[in-house]
């Protein structure tokens, strides 16, 4: 599958991941390094599959290290498209593959980390703690019998970086730019889609200032890189009705796994 691939560029992605890697580890631990790794590539591999699927020419997935004071130890992973995409069919099976891989790597996650986290009660000496999204406050009912909100919960590394998992899925599939969510709203409403990213650019203005700062960093970063979205080959190509429901589905894990406050001080 790689036999393309020049060994320098192998070597570099190879050398992003073992750091990404040892970062992740520093930052939370052997187990929560590993599996925030595994959830990662799983984003980024759906990606590449798909591009591959499609005969569109992409790298392999750039592992973004970050040492401390960054909690997660990762700003992420990424794939660079190299060439034009044909039409939106395939935008939306390129864009939505990433988050659905990465979500369905997630949930078991964190149902095991779960299992092994311990539960106390609600405590708020230590300057802050992590919100919760529809999906995490589901399954910590599920698995603990508590609610995130009532319970201080003392996540498992595992459980962590499903949190993490979560979230950076979330923020992947906001519905801006080249964001995976950028490209699934434009292959499903393209005539909509400026109104739609600059009416989620307006949404983080407050977001940012009543639930969590973080939120004008993204705005920033979207007022630098823009609303628009590269035109496709062919625009004229409509979707299936499966495309539509793999679109749908997208739609819902970003529903399910948005945090309006991240970090809670």
């Amino acid at each position: 599958m790689f036999s393309h691939i020049p060994r320098r560029q192998l070597l570099l992605h190879f050398f992003l991941l073992i750091a990404t890697l040892i970062t992740t580890f520093w930052a939370g631990g052997l187990a929560f390094g590993v599996t925030l790794i595994l959830i990662l590539g799983a984003h980024e591999m759906g990606h590449y599959l798909m591009t591959r699927k499609w005969g569109v020419s992409a790298t392999l997935p750039y592992f973004i290290p970050a040492p401390p004071p960054f909690i997660a130890g990762t700003f992420g992973a990424f794939i660079k498209m190299r060439s034009p995409i044909p039409n939106r069919r395939v935008l939306l099976e390129i864009g939505a593959a990433g988050p659905i891989a990465g979500f369905v790597v997630c949930i078991p996650a964190l149902i095991i980390g779960l299992t092994l986290s311990k539960i106390g009660e609600p405590n708020f000496l230590h300057g802050f703690s992590y919100g919760s999204s529809i999906a995490l406050s589901f399954l910590t009912k599920m698995v603990l019998g508590v609610s995130p909100e009532n319970a201080h919960i003392v996540l498992h590394p595992i459980a962590m970086a499903g949190w993490f998992g979560l979230f950076i899925t979330a923020l992947n599939l906001l519905p801006i730019g080249q964001l995976d969510g950028g490209h699934i709203i434009y292959a499903l409403f393209e005539k909509n889609y400026q109104i739609i990213s600059k009416i989620t650019f307006i949404i983080l203005i407050p977001l940012g200032y009543f639930s969590w700062p973080g939120w004008f960093i993204w705005a920033a970063i979207v007022a630098v890189f823009g609303f628009r979205h590269p035109p496709l080959i062919d625009e004229s190509i409509p979707l299936t009705s499966q495309d539509k429901k793999v679109g749908l589905i997208s739609i819902a894990i970003f529903v399910v796994t948005f945090i309006p406050a991240p970090i809670i001080f």
